[in-house]
């Protein structure tokens, strides 16, 4: 999982010096599926449950899920990107959200606070804390900040499959669920909204919106819990 993480960082750091104005989010699949082929991973999640691209790409008021196509990203858009690989058997999970040439203040400081709330989180992952201490912190960061943790859509547990238990919501109160052991691997990915954190999914049936139509970012690293301080598997 040391190196999925590692590669997937590699792949996700292409994507963010590569992105601008005139692209389309289809272009950015078209990279992630090249960059996935030289490095010799699977994506994880091309048709999974049907999802018909290597990576998400959500835009703006999209939260996650974005299906890549036709849309060109102009400047200012914000663009999270969420990708997933297979390493060897093992999984990999990581999520960033990145400004497309000059963003407004407002969504900068969306981008900071979002991404800090992850780091608060990953803090908080220490064997003999809760699961639920993980979503208290990031929920705690965020809201002191002024916006909303999105509730309907969680972390995970990952490791030979993406998706595995225990959930790692973006909330608290705090001391509840699974006891964090030495061993354990988790996705962390809070999603952060600068108004309601209330979503609806489109027409596509994947893509997730704020229901109000503000900004959202979205963070996700995978993690392992170790006997000390938990180990950034995904690091850029």
């Amino acid at each position: 999982m040391q190196d999925a993480g590692r590669i997937l960082a590699q792949i996700l750091t292409v994507l963010e010096q590569k992105a601008a104005a005139g692209m389309t989010t289809a272009d950015l699949d078209s990279i992630a599926a090249k960059e996935m082929a030289a490095r010799g991973v699977t994506p994880s999640f091309l048709g999974y449950r049907g999802f018909p691209a290597h990576i998400c790409v959500s835009v703006n008021d999209e939260i996650v899920h974005g299906i890549p196509g036709p849309r060109v990203l102009k400047e200012g858009d914000i663009v999270g990107i969420d990708c997933g690989i297979i390493f060897q058997g093992f999984q990999s999970d990581s999520a960033m959200t990145i400004g497309i040439g000059e963003i407004t203040p407002e969504a900068a400081r969306l981008i900071d606070v979002t991404r800090e709330s992850l780091e608060q989180g990953i803090k908080a992952a220490k064997p003999g804390a809760r699961v639920t201490d993980i979503g208290a912190a990031v929920q705690a960061y965020a809201e002191e900040a002024g916006y909303s943790v999105v509730r309907e859509y969680v972390g995970h547990g990952i490791g030979h499959a993406m998706h595995e238990e225990p959930q790692v919501p973006n909330f608290g109160p705090g001391g509840k669920g699974a006891l964090l052991r030495p061993g354990m691997a988790l996705a962390i990915e809070p999603m952060v909204n600068i108004g309601g954190w209330e979503t609806r999914v489109g027409p596509d049936r994947w893509t997730v919106f704020t229901k109000d139509g503000s900004l959202s970012a979205h963070f996700e690293h995978t993690i392992a819990i170790t006997d000390n301080d938990p180990e950034v598997l995904t690091r850029r």
